[in-house]
């Protein structure tokens, strides 16, 4: 099996790299970058040849600055990974709940943990980097009255103890992370497709372009529209279909959207996280 090496945000066991590793196998070779940016550029200079980037979760919804990052950069999507996000309160030894007064954590796993801060309406919140990032400040730090919220690999790997598991408000909590890269690597059959859009701004557009996709049979699995950047009021809309630009279905969609919108990016086809 390929050795792959693959970039992601945030410091090791972020729940990031657990997914890289979900996907690629226990062997694959993690680094870590400080943004999004970076595991984009990365990527571009194929230094590692693949990144992961969290794209939606079920809770907290879409990660805006990933759909805007695939836009602006030269990659394609080879893969996705769906991960289940087990948030856990972690410690140094010793420290007991009653003693916690400061929470670190990355904003997106603190806002799906609202009824544990209306449990504990006294302990302060400090929002940082990153998930694993967090237990590593309070270890580094030697602080003795806070406590991280993030995966049980990152407390295992930072020696401390889990003081409450599965925090988080709902147990239906998965994070779908895209594997993207430069190159068409092959990760298995593809059946879905991740495309980008802008329609003509004219009466009847939006509609007029879902029905390439309606009149073909294609089943739409996600969209999501962003500001187009420099026209106010105006939108781009992402797209996840049922199917393979392989297929001469997709491509002939494909040729009658560009009749009706202003602009078309195909963002790849891949196989279908299961």
């Amino acid at each position: 099996m390929t050795n792959y090496e693959i970039c992601f945000q945030g410091e090791h066991y972020a729940f990031s790299e657990i997914a890289a590793k979900k996907f690629l196998g226990e062997s694959a070779v993690c680094h870590p970058r400080e943004s999004f940016e970076q595991v984009f550029q990365s990527v571009r200079k194929k230094k590692p040849l693949l990144g992961i980037v969290p794209i939606e979760n079920t809770l907290s919804g879409s990660i805006h600055q990933n759909y805007d990052l695939l836009l602006e950069n030269s990659v394609g999507i080879v893969g996705e990974v769906n991960l289940r996000i087990e948030l856990n309160l972690i410690a140094p030894s010793g420290v007991e709940l009653s003693e916690i007064k400061t929470v670190y954590s990355h904003p997106a796993a603190i806002g799906q943990c609202r009824n544990f801060w209306k449990s504990h309406p006294n302990i302060e919140i400090m929002p940082t980097y990153d998930t694993a990032g967090s237990v590593k400040i309070i270890a580094e730090q030697g602080f003795t009255e806070a406590a991280a919220i993030a995966s049980r690999q990152a407390a295992e790997d930072y020696k401390m103890n889990i003081l409450l598991r599965e925090i988080e408000d709902y147990p239906e909590n998965y994070t779908r992370f895209l594997i993207i890269s430069t190159e068409n690597i092959n990760f298995g059959i593809p059946n879905k497709t991740s495309i980008v859009f802008a329609t003509k701004h004219i009466p009847g557009a939006l509609f007029k372009s879902l029905s390439v996709f309606f009149l073909r049979d294609l089943n739409l699995l996600k969209i999501e529209s962003r500001p187009l950047r420099g026209k106010p009021w105006q939108y781009i809309f992402y797209l996840d279909i049922e199917g393979s630009m392989k297929e001469q279905t997709c491509q002939n969609a494909l040729r009658h959207l560009e009749e009706i919108a202003g602009f078309i990016k195909v963002l790849g086809s891949y196989p279908a996280a299961k």
